[in-house]
């Protein structure tokens, strides 16, 4: 019996975004000109984004006794995203992340992992993953969570599919990423991660290796040009709704959310392609990787 549709495993941050007038190389000043702080993380703005679309949603994950570690609960709980597989520490620092984000909505990010590169395979609750559709992976900094991550892969039933959003960190990774790659039902990499992951800059016979290893669906998060979606039969190329781009933070994970909602949906590749497409569009709008994230109803202006 599936309890959920999606439960993500991956890191839980605190965003603190830094609005600034460019981003400052070595030896060079900048100035900040907003702020705003929020919950992130890139599994967890994935599962929020499910949430808004209506599925039933759980977490994998590890947060601290203190002030983010709350925030990071209690933002879960508002959103309907259920917080009963995350572990909270009695000690250490819940995870962080320092963003700042240019006139043009480029990004650079600083990361502070806190206890989440602390998870355990132990800590991982079984009975809990192996009632969802899809368990939804995505990177670590450590390598302790990376082995549970893997370890918690083996022990799962047929019946639960894997997503995975690997990220530079994990794509760059090589072989020891294997055991996940060859396990994965829908992969769904940047261009560049692709490229690092296969070895070609050729997105589209990356893919193709990729299905040859056994993944099902590979869909390319392309940015302003869209995606490439392909199961190694179907091939599609979906250009990018045209808006105004204020912050780009989080819009790999607003595509993730959307593919997966597409998929559970029973949608086509094509719909599941445009649908990723049309989330990802609407995050970038707004400041913050969840603030722009749509709810069910919103999808109606695909039609």
């Amino acid at each position: 019996m599936t309890r959920f549709d999606v439960v993500g495993f991956g890191a839980l941050n605190v965003d603190k975004l830094f609005k600034v007038n460019k981003i400052a190389i070595a030896e060079e000043e900048s100035f900040v000109t907003d702020f705003k702080e929020a919950c992130g993380g890139s599994a967890a703005n994935t599962t929020v984004g499910l949430a808004r679309l209506g599925c039933k949603v759980g977490f994998i994950g590890k947060v601290a006794d203190d002030r983010e570690g709350r925030m990071l609960l209690k933002d879960f709980r508002r959103e309907g995203v259920d917080t009963s597989g995350i572990t909270v520490a009695k000690c250490g620092r819940s995870g962080t992340a320092m963003g700042f984000v240019d006139e043009k909505g480029q990004r650079a990010l600083y990361v502070d992992p806190g206890v989440n590169d602390t998870i355990e395979f132990k800590e991982t609750n079984k009975e809990y993953v192996f009632k969802t559709k899809f368990l939804h992976l995505t990177s670590f900094i450590g390598e302790k969570s990376f082995q549970a991550q893997k370890n918690l892969i083996k022990t799962l039933p047929k019946n639960v599919k894997i997503s995975f959003d690997p990220g530079e960190l994990y794509a760059r990774k090589g072989a020891t990423l294997e055991p996940i790659i060859k396990k994965t039902f829908v992969l769904m990499p940047h261009a560049k991660e692709l490229g690092l992951l296969t070895g070609t800059a050729d997105y589209k016979k990356g893919a193709d290796i990729l299905c040859r290893k056994g993944v099902k669906i590979v869909a390319v998060k392309l940015g302003s040009k869209g995606c490439y979606i392909t199961d190694g039969k179907e091939k599609h190329l979906i250009e990018a709704f045209k808006v105004k781009v204020v912050d780009t933070t989080g819009a790999g994970d607003a595509f993730c959310a959307g593919f997966l909602y597409g998929l559970i949906s029973g949608k086509s590749l094509y719909e599941c392609g445009r649908i990723s497409n049309f989330v990802a569009s609407r995050c970038i709008m707004k400041m913050g990787a969840r603030t722009g994230l749509p709810h069910l109803e919103d999808l109606e202006l695909l039609h």
